[in-house]
């Protein structure tokens, strides 16, 4: 992409909706995302969910219908939050519950305009404005954290860096774990020699060839053995058999 197209680009744009807007943009306001903030490739609004309650205690949850512990975020309040948000790209809330996040689906994220991300608290938010608002719920991993702020950062994260003009070379992000199918191979670099242990002698060799069959047996033997679940699935695309 030519300096001028990077300049004439509109920013990729989101939209934060939570109770804790000084948490952004957090540890993204620093290295190449911070960069790339500063620089106008993305845009980032944090708007404070608890500014939407009606009450004068700003009450933003409830106990839950049925009992149980814990409190909701309350259907009417968040629904007032999204009211007011940019209508750019999709509306993802970050929960458990969610469709696990993929580097492809992070990869769609950040082709389109932008995103707005949901960070639920408590015990979360009422399922009701979730339907009602047809919102896309999105999981970052099988584990529970205090609340969708975290796991807002990582999905910014994964998708600033695919943004033009935030990384180097195209071709650093084509040889990452998951663009392929399948994680990535080791890397080395200096010094030659390190507690008394050499990089592979192959990537000494000069010989391109022998280097990108090695890397591409690395990538196969760690998925193999450490995602069997990736690894069932490049078997199935590329007819490989278990050695």
């Amino acid at each position: 992409m030519s300096d001028d197209a990077e300049n004439n680009q509109k920013p990729w744009r989101v939209t934060a909706l939570t109770l804790f807007p000084e948490m952004f943009p957090g540890p993204l306001g620093h290295s190449l995302a911070g960069k790339a903030l500063e620089a106008g490739l993305w845009s980032l609004e944090a708007l404070d969910i608890r500014g939407f309650a009606s009450d004068k205690h700003r009450t933003v949850d409830d106990a839950p219908f049925g009992g149980g512990a814990g409190m909701v975020m309350r259907a009417d309040v968040v629904d007032a939050a999204i009211e007011v948000a940019p209508p750019v790209g999709p509306l993802v809330y970050l929960t458990p519950r969610g469709v696990p996040l993929t580097q492809a689906r992070a990869k769609a994220l950040a082709a389109g305009p932008g995103v707005t991300l949901l960070c639920g608290r408590y015990e979360g938010v009422d399922q009701r404005v979730l339907d009602a608002r047809d919102v896309e719920e999105i999981s970052i991993g099988d584990f529970v954290l205090s609340g969708g702020e975290a796991a807002a950062l990582i999905i910014l994260d994964v998708c600033v860096r695919l943004l033009p003009g935030v990384m180097g070379g195209a071709e650093s992000l084509d040889e990452e774990s998951f663009e392929n199918g399948l994680l990535e191979y080791p890397h080395y670099t200096r010094p030659r020699v390190w507690s008394g242990m050499e990089p592979p002698g192959v990537l000494l060799s000069g010989d391109h060839g022998r280097v990108a069959a090695w890397r591409r047996e690395q990538s196969e033997a760690a998925t193999r053995l450490r995602r069997p679940d990736l690894w069932a699935t490049y078997a199935r695309k590329t007819a490989r058999r278990e050695p």
